[in-house]
């Protein structure tokens, strides 16, 4: 309750403040399933080639290709960016990739074009922090699924990750969402549904290697599956902030839970950066 009421009031820095961020419109490559793949990279007022910011991943959910739902409804990521100092990189994760690197589609490669193309690309051409410390990642639905599932794989790429609303059982919904064309029926691959839900990779996860913020909606349809990810989570003492207030699987939402989001890594950013001094 601590946590959050820092989290509430430090939301009020939010009101009247005015941004001069930067919008930047890519096109990245990816060898790994050649072809071209879009990205916008936001960088705060600050930006400058020997000021060396962490960077967020923002990963949209199932349908919103390019991401392009955070813009349509004003969810002010140049402030954000400006607000916490921190680049904001926004990726096309496809229509239903899931972040996986599918084993049925060679077309469908997500997990190995963030980690081995998109993130060296972006540490190329940005002035980034471009190690552990520097880095998190977040997104809503299916992307608040491949958050976790990326930073849990990429323990040494990430120091901090996050979910809002996020599919974090895929097992409960073997016909929803287009996964079955990423891993296969469940019935005839269970092998594969278990090795790559959040629900199962919880063991993967080292002590004190990653922040953690879990965000979901009570009327949300994957509340429930939140929940028990924040259970298991404590069962296992792996520290998290878990936030869950009226709402549903909606943008309402989401341009809320983005800014607790964003303040929880940027403040984890400052943390880390002390405990390495």
């Amino acid at each position: 309750m601590r946590k959050l009421l820092l989290l509430l009031a430090s939301l009020v820095f939010f009101v009247g403040i005015g941004y001069a961020a930067k919008v930047d419109s890519l096109l990245t490559r990816s060898n790994v399933m050649n072809k071209g793949i879009k990205a916008v990279v936001v960088t705060p007022d600050s930006y400058s080639a020997a000021n060396h910011l962490p960077v967020v991943y923002l990963l949209h959910g199932h349908g919103d290709v390019s991401g392009g739902g955070w813009f349509k409804r004003n969810t002010n990521f140049e402030l954000l960016a400006d607000v916490h100092n921190v680049i904001i990189v926004l990726p096309d994760g496809g229509y239903d990739s899931w972040y996986f690197d599918s084993p049925i589609d060679k077309a469908c490669q997500y997990e190995s074009y963030i980690i081995k193309e998109l993130i060296p690309f972006i540490d190329n051409n940005y002035s980034t922090i471009a190690k552990k410390e520097g880095r998190g990642i977040t997104g809503l639905s299916m992307g608040g699924h491949g958050a976790l599932y990326l930073a849990i794989r990429h323990q040494d790429m990430f120091c901090v990750a996050g979910s809002m609303s996020g599919g974090v059982d895929i097992r409960p919904f073997p016909g929803n969402w287009g996964i079955i064309k990423r891993l296969g029926n469940y019935d005839e691959y269970p092998e594969r549904w278990e090795q790559n839900t959040i629900m199962s990779m919880l063991h993967l996860i080292k002590p004190k290697s990653l922040g953690l913020i879990i965000d979901c909606g009570t009327d949300d349809f994957f509340y429930e599956i939140n929940c028990k990810l924040h259970s298991e989570l404590e069962y296992r003492n792996i520290p998290h902030d878990f936030i869950s207030r009226s709402g549903g699987h909606g943008w309402d939402y989401w341009a809320n839970a983005i800014k607790y989001q964003m303040l929880y890594m940027a403040e984890h950013f400052k943390n880390v950066a002390k405990e390495k001094k």
